[in-house]
């Protein structure tokens, strides 16, 4: 179960970078630029077919891939497009004659006019960002599938247990099984039993359970007359919640603490019923709120990369407890996807549909962080050529509003310093994030 969970993951991790890469090769090639090879992975080929004038393979190292189109790079200004010539002493000079001579060897007699770089903007975009945008699409597709077929996790008003005891300390209800007259609770009292369903409370209709809790906090000792179905009857009940000190919640449910660490608390109505957990489906309209909320997350762990690296790289050399809503890497994801399944997360993740709708939101959440990564304006990224392309865009606007000579093609290799740079800090934060996903994972509670 361990593996298949993996392999569900890394199946649906494969189609995602395989969709991702077909997002650049069909506007390519529907704009006439000649692609010489679609790749998923890195690496030495494990397996190729040419289909046209492309070849379509799979590599040995599944953590990316890549679309090769011709005549990424314009030639250097001022040279003729078929006679260029490596000859600056500047490093970073050198790299960018380089990458402009090996783009230029790969432009072969009658393939002139299938270069990328003379595309007009507009279609430079559409090439640039659609397997961005593809990632999207997958994540919205497969998060709104789990929001409106399967549900999320929401409290209902159909009690699940009932407490025996209302303790005046209330540390020591989940300890008390059994107590004297006086200390019983109101939900015992007034016969509530598992399986029951609130429906009314003082003749409003409840349909979740924090409308119910939030009527039993707030009656303050005054008798609350439910409506209880129980067997498909409805029966009227009259419970009185008793008032006692119970800690208090932020709305993400992380306890209230003061200054010392101490848990907040208010005196509040006590019923001792809770309420079950079920998976409710919301409906198609609210779809697109729950995937932006989920891009919202995503893009704020973005933000805040560079604290919550520092995080990982704590918690990598230290026994700290890792940040749940930190990144993680791709064998962290397949750590994860093995324990869920197997079952090690128990709780909430018992059963087959629960976890088979984890695993689905792992792979949209990877999907959005493709997405939200892609968009960074630095090459090799898209988001890099997308930003090259929109400033030439500009260059050129600026030049006729001016009544300027065309400036002309920008030159994007002369960006491929910062191209290796960051190319070397994403190596360095993947190598800290596998490691510290081998030596000090995030653990998924049920």
């Amino acid at each position: 179960m361990y593996l298949l969970g993996v392999l569900v993951v890394a199946i649906g991790v494969g189609l995602s970078i395989a969709l991702h890469e077909l997002g650049h090769l069909l506007p390519a090639k529907l704009f006439g630029v000649k692609v010489k090879q679609y790749m998923v992975g890195f690496g030495p080929t494990l397996w190729s077919r040419r289909i046209g004038e492309t070849e379509c393979g799979i590599k040995a190292i599944p953590l990316g891939g890549y679309v090769r189109m011709i005549g990424m790079f314009p030639p250097k200004p001022g040279e003729d497009e078929r006679q260029l010539r490596a000859s600056s002493t500047g490093r970073f000079s050198q790299l960018a004659d380089q990458a402009r001579a090996e783009a230029m060897e790969e432009i072969e007699p009658g393939d002139e006019d299938r270069v990328f770089y003379k595309l007009p903007v507009w279609k430079k975009v559409i090439v640039m960002a659609s397997g961005t945008v593809t990632n999207l699409v997958i994540a919205a597709v497969l998060l709104a599938g789990i929001f409106t077929l399967y549900g999320l996790p929401t409290g209902t008003p159909t009690l699940s247990a009932i407490s025996p005891c209302a303790p005046h300390d209330m540390t020591t209800v989940a300890q008390d099984k059994t107590c004297g007259p006086a200390l019983e609770s109101p939900a015992k009292k007034a016969g509530l039993q598992p399986g029951d369903t609130v429906v009314r409370i003082n003749g409003n209709p409840v349909s979740t359970w924090s409308e119910t809790t939030k009527a039993i906090k707030s009656s303050g000792g005054t008798p609350l007359h439910l409506v209880v179905e129980r067997d498909g009857t409805r029966r009227p009940v009259t419970v009185t919640p008793v008032v006692r000190d119970m800690p208090t919640y932020t709305a993400d449910g992380k306890p209230i603490v003061d200054a010392q660490g101490n848990p907040v608390t208010a005196s509040v109505g006590f019923l001792g019923a809770t309420g079950s957990v079920e998976n409710v489906p919301g409906p198609v309209s609210e779809a697109p709120g729950f995937v932006w909320d989920g891009l919202s997350q995503t893009a704020s762990v973005f933000v805040h990369i560079p604290q919550k690296m520092v995080g990982v790289a704590q918690a990598a050399f230290s026994s700290d407890q890792r940040d749940p809503n930190g990144p993680i890497s791709v064998v962290g994801v397949g750590r994860i996807a093995g324990e869920v399944t197997e079952g090690g997360a128990g709780g909430a993740l018992d059963t087959i549909g629960a976890k088979f709708a984890f695993l689905v939101s792992l792979v949209a959440s990877l999907n959005l962080a493709l997405f939200v990564f892609n968009l960074i304006p630095l090459l090799p990224l898209d988001g890099g050529h997308v930003a090259g392309a929109i400033w030439e865009a500009i260059k050129r606007g600026w030049a006729r509003l001016r009544r300027k000579p065309d400036p002309g093609y920008v030159d994007v290799a002369k960006a491929l310093p910062v191209a290796y740079a960051m190319s070397t800090v994403l190596i360095v934060m993947s190598a800290l994030l596998i490691y510290a996903d081998l030596v000090n994972p995030v653990r998924v509670a049920g």
